[in-house]
């Protein structure tokens, strides 16, 4: 019988390419995507497609009904992949902006996994999977709100190893860098709505901040890799004996966690500012 694997956020880039790669591994795949739309597009190329939608709870409880009527109460992995970004410098991100940014990149992940974690205790074994980000080890401008998300996973990703150890369950962190995606087009909607920028004192830093958020992007940025790196690292964590703890994907990621184990804090703000 093929394993099962549920994987979030699969409407493009990390988690589609997660749903075709491990499908075409042999696993059984159940890719879900906030948009029912996205869904049926994920169904018309043969894919298990349904809704969830991390900010929204009756979601999750009802994708965790669909898990156990689909797979008879068994799930080998969970992969916690959908993300969103506000950009935007710290001291101009309200409250409300935290909130929600916080609703989807921990909470959902937080809710969701506490709601699978007695399937695996019942089975005697699973694996819980969280995609972090290379910005969950070092922050660098203007991704305040994401950077604080993805360093709360990092934290919490620990704690819930430690905690799962004897119970069959392994607990893995991926850590991406630059990976090709429509994080940045997604973005924009969210600063739209969160970011005054017009009257902000930071005015002329952002309108250089415009260009590179709204600009059409025509090469790949500086290290970038395809999703296909990422999956990669996703098969090795769910099909190994003994998964590591973390895996690193692209050099900056490997750099950071390097020099933030090594470096002052104020020697690697410098290394960051210069990018």
């Amino acid at each position: 019988m093929a394993k099962t694997i549920l994987i979030t956020g699969c409407s493009s880039g990390i988690g589609l390419d997660a749903a075709r790669g491990m499908k075409a591994r042999g696993w059984r795949v159940l890719a879900t995507c906030r948009q029912e739309a996205d869904c049926e597009r994920l169904r018309a190329e043969g894919l298990e497609s349904f809704p969830l939608d991390y900010a929204d709870e009756a979601s999750i409880i009802a994708a965790v009904e669909e898990v156990k009527t689909r797979t008879g109460g068994r799930l080998d992995v969970l992969y916690n992949n959908g993300a969103f970004a506000c950009p935007g410098a710290v001291e101009d991100i309200p409250r409300d902006a935290f909130r929600a940014i916080f609703e989807v990149n921990l909470f959902g992940y937080q809710d969701l996994t506490n709601r699978l974690i007695p399937m695996m205790r019942a089975q005697g074994h699973g694996r819980i999977i969280n995609c972090s980000s290379v910005l969950g080890l070092v922050g660098i401008k203007w991704r305040g709100a994401y950077v604080a998300t993805k360093f709360a996973l990092e934290g919490l990703t620990d704690v819930l190893r430690l905690e799962m150890q004897g119970t069959g369950i392994e607990v893995v962190l991926i850590e991406p860098g630059p990976i090709t995606s429509r994080i940045r087009a997604n973005s924009i909607p969210h600063f739209e709505k969160h970011i005054a920028w017009k009257t902000s004192a930071r005015v002329e830093e952002y309108r250089s901040l415009l260009g590179r958020l709204y600009g059409e992007k025509t090469k790949p940025d500086r290290f970038e890799l395809p999703p296909s790196a990422v999956t990669k690292a996703l098969a090795h964590a769910c099909e190994s004996k003994r998964p590591r703890a973390r895996y690193y994907v692209t050099v900056p990621t490997h750099l950071s966690g390097t020099l933030r184990r090594l470096l002052p804090t104020r020697a690697l703000d410098w290394v960051v500012k210069k990018g």
